[in-house]
């Protein structure tokens, strides 16, 4: 049992996102972190807010079954579920998304 849990993802990259949770359990025999409690995820160009992620350490993906909402490089989004993926490179947004993107 872990108490305000965070994970960070490419830690030594040029654009590291930092996974923060209110609480969270690890899983020593699959090797995953269910986090939940208000997850956050943040990086230089966004923020993402979300009930619960699940993070499997041994592959170093993150993925959620629960509705996600914040801003990211393109602008607003909102998803039912998601996944990250590449230490935070890559971000698939399923199920009712809906994004808002600014025309500059």
């Amino acid at each position: 049992l872990l108490d305000r849990p965070a994970v960070i993802l490419d830690e030594s990259g040029a654009d590291p996102m930092r996974i923060t949770s209110g609480t969270g359990v690890y899983h020593e025999g699959t090797r995953r972190l269910q986090m939940e409690g208000g997850v956050t995820l943040s990086s230089k160009n966004q923020t993402f807010n979300t009930a619960s992620s699940l993070y499997n350490t041994a592959t170093g993906e993150l993925s959620g079954s629960g509705p996600i909402q914040g801003v990211g490089s393109l602008g607003e989004i909102a998803a039912k579920s998601y996944g990250v993926y590449d230490k935070g490179e890559r971000m698939i947004f399923k199920g009712g998304v809906r994004a808002r993107i600014p025309t500059h």
